[in-house]
């Protein structure tokens, strides 16, 4: 079996998350959450950073690890549910290569 690469793995995983946006089932979670809309989305990631902080103070790495990829998750079906993909958002980050973060600072306030 040849191992999926990283970036195959968030292509996989939009794929499965527009798949639940646009053939809802009562039988998804991710179903559920479109359903609810952007606002009860926002809570979960909210709740999720909340998880992913607590968990981060006591460095427990099995447990921060698993509250960020909980919190990752999230932010990926808000983002879905938003017409934004994956992709859109690490081309951003391929942007930010080779400039400083206190240049891109600045340049985001003109």
């Amino acid at each position: 079996m040849v191992e999926d690469t990283k970036k195959d793995i968030l292509e996989k995983l939009q794929g499965i998350l527009n798949d639940r946006k646009d053939n809802m089932s009562d039988h998804s979670y991710v179903s559920q959450l479109y359903k609810k809309g952007n606002e009860a989305i926002h809570l979960k990631i909210l709740e999720e950073a909340n998880e992913y902080v607590d968990a981060i103070r006591n460095f427990d790495r099995e447990h921060v690890i698993h509250e960020a990829a909980d919190l990752w998750f999230h932010i990926l079906v808000s983002l879905t549910l938003n017409e934004i993909s994956s992709d859109d958002i690490l081309k951003e980050l391929e942007g930010r290569f080779g400039l400083s973060g206190l240049e891109e600072k600045k340049l985001r306030k003109k």
